[in-house]
């Protein structure tokens, strides 16, 4: 101790170094250290080098069913900001190229340019992958894009004409007209409320609600498909630029299960099948996995609500005390979600909707009738009201195109179907004194003599059902068809505008007509117009078209706005008071079916595929070359 005080006094080190040469030592060494690290991390191919000191990466929850099932690994990274918007091709354009490696899944798509550094290394790894954000990560899937596009007996946008070597016919006219709407439609939604739900022309802004949890762009999502059909390019790609770069699926709000499921995910699933572009594929399969916990129930029957932030599901509040599930709801589902199987893999989507029907399939009925709601918790009927409109609709109408995606192979749908059909027409089926036929609502045995505008879907799907049902009771059904398709068309011509109420009534010497104020508005609903289009498909009659234009005219008179389409009020005024808002499903369906009516029939082909009940176009899982389904 005496000697450390001795000035100038250096002791050696125990290695024979004094402190100053010590020093030089360690800093050569740790120089030598951190460039051998540097070199580690700077070498190419160094992944699995990195591995060995880094902290693997933790996946986010409701990934590692999709990997397990599909048998590929699955990451997500941290948020960035989204990738600019790529310059893909126009719809309708095929390309030559697409055949060339069976994993490309773009098909007819090419593309002018990269999207960013993603697609680059994408590219250069061979995968058919579109350029996502970061946080979206990918899903490995094994479906063949190329193959499902060679199954398809028609082309998707039909076999039409040299349009510049004819004449302009009448019903092409009729057809630019419907298309010019829809991009009326568009460009003002487009101009006042782009990435909001829904665009409110009075007022030029946009609206968002509180159904969809959170998420945006709804019409944007909604109307992909339609502006894809009606080969409106540069709108197209401005949706899909959108889709890549804003819509955002990390919200935290409560979502209706069902408005969730048809709008967007139908929304998404069909523009996948109509180009290949695999970010709708991703982004569909994600927010299918964000609506899974809707299932948490004793009976496996969703509850209507959930919660996007925790998980949790609730009954909405106003069916049956809020402890009830909504056939229409529950039983609307299993389209997409079997789709969702077939581009993901997983088949928790698939075992969902197939426990749905077993519940269904087992549970008593009551003459043979669907009541509207079912507990999931009890698994029992809550109340014995019976709807083919609101409530109840679309469960019918996807039994029997369950039967009809499946390639008529989901005996147990169409089973199910034309036993449903067979108690409707025992139980609520009625002809007016005036000779209309339509379908009454059933309440414990107890008739309410109306149709809602929902219902109107029925004549529709009864033309659809037609050629399947037994040979005697064929004929019957075009002809039932026909008729409750006729009654529709009622409302719209006893009404002032020309367009039909919400709801209409049989009773008291009056007939298709709307009783009191507030069940006559109009909010641009499309029934009525898609039973034209499925009649006229089956019968070529031109009535369905004469009654379709009819619809457009009252369209453009009283439904047009300087910013856009906003529903009316009352159906039976000249001059309807505007409930500013244009509804989504306007551009999905109503245009949607309104331009298929004025179409060749071979345009999105029945024999290819079946609408959602947002007129979605879902592909019909024809058999490949070995005998096997495509779905």
């Amino acid at each position: 101790m005496l000697m450390r005080k001795v000035p100038g006094f250096v002791p050696a080190s125990p290695w024979g170094l004094r402190l100053p040469q010590k020093f030089l030592f360690l800093l050569f060494l740790s120089g030598l250290v951190t460039l051998c690290f540097g070199a580690l991390f700077l070498l190419p191919n160094s992944s699995r080098l990195k591995r060995l000191f880094l902290a693997p990466r933790i996946q986010q929850p409701g990934l590692e069913a999709v990997a397990q099932v599909a048998g590929h690994p699955v990451t997500r990274e941290q948020e960035s900001p989204p990738n600019p918007a790529p310059a893909a091709p126009a719809p309708g354009e095929d390309d030559p190229r697409s055949q060339a490696s069976p994993r490309r899944r773009k098909g007819w798509l090419r593309r002018t340019r990269p999207t960013g550094p993603r697609e680059e290394a994408t590219a250069a790894r061979g995968s058919s992958a579109t350029a996502l954000r970061p946080q979206e990560g990918s899903i490995s899937s094994s479906f063949d894009f190329n193959a499902f596009r060679s199954r398809l007996r028609h082309p998707v946008l039909g076999t039409t004409a040299d349009k510049s070597k004819e004449p302009q016919s009448l019903v092409q006219s009729q057809r630019e007209k419907i298309k010019e709407m829809m991009q009326f439609a568009w460009q003002s939604y487009k101009r006042y409320a782009m990435g909001k739900n829904e665009l409110r022309p009075l007022t030029r802004d946009g609206y968002e609600g509180n159904m969809f949890g959170g998420l945006s762009g709804a019409t944007v999502i909604d109307s992909l498909d339609t502006l894809y059909l009606m080969e409106l390019k540069e709108e197209f790609q401005e949706a899909k630029a959108w889709v890549e770069e804003s819509f955002h699926l990390n919200v935290s709000g409560e979502a209706s299960l069902f408005e969730v499921n048809i709008r967007y995910i139908g929304g998404l699933l069909s523009a996948f099948y109509l180009t290949g572009e695999e970010v709708f594929r991703i982004k569909a399969i994600k927010l299918g996995e964000k609506l899974l916990p809707a299932f948490d129930t004793p009976t496996g029957i969703p509850k209507g609500v959930v919660n996007f932030k925790s998980g949790s599901n609730r009954s909405w509040g106003w069916a049956v005390a809020g402890g009830s599930s909504i056939l229409a709801e529950f039983g609307s589902l299993h389209l997409e979600f079997l789709h969702l199987t077939q581009l993901s893999g997983n088949q928790v989507f698939a075992e969902k909707v197939r426990n749905i029907r077993k519940v269904l399939r087992d549970i008593d009925k009551p003459f043979g009738l669907y009541p509207n709601f079912l507990s999931p918790v009890s698994g029992n009927w809550m109340q014995h009201h019976v709807s083919v409109g609101g409530l109840g609709d679309s469960f019918y109408e996807y039994l029997i195109k369950s039967w009809l995606m499946s390639a008529k192979t989901d005996m147990e749908a169409k089973d199910m179907y034309y036993e449903a059909l067979e108690a409707i027409e025992t139980h609520l089926l009625n002809v007016s004194p005036g000779g209309l036929t339509y379908i009454a609502e059933w309440r414990g045995g107890i008739l309410d003599h109306k149709m809602g505008h929902l219902a109107c879907f029925s004549g529709g799907m009864i033309a659809l059902g037609a050629e399947d049902a037994q040979e005697e009771k064929r004929a019957r059904y075009r002809e039932l068809a026909a008729q409750i398709t006729k009654t529709c068309h009622e409302s719209y011509a006893r009404s002032d505008t020309k367009l039909g109420p919400e709801a209409f009534w049989f009773n008291s010497g009056r007939e298709a007509v709307a009783t009191q104020t507030s069940e006559s508005y109009y909010i641009l609903r499309p029934e009525v117009v898609e039973s034209y289009m499925y009649l006229w498909r089956q019968t070529h009659d031109p009535i369905y078209r004469e009654w379709g234009w009819e619809v457009v005219m009252a369209l453009e008179k009283y439904c047009r706005t300087e910013a856009g389409f906003s529903g009316i009020q009352d159906v039976y005024s000249k001059v309807p008071d505007h409930d500013n808002k244009q509804q989504t499903f306007f551009l999905a369906e109503t245009l949607k079916y309104l331009y298929l009516l004025f179409s060749e029939d071979d345009m999105l082909s029945l024999e290819d595929w079946v609408f959602n009940t947002e007129a979605h176009p879902l592909p019909v899982s024809h058999p490949d070359s070995s005998g096997r389904g495509g779905a």
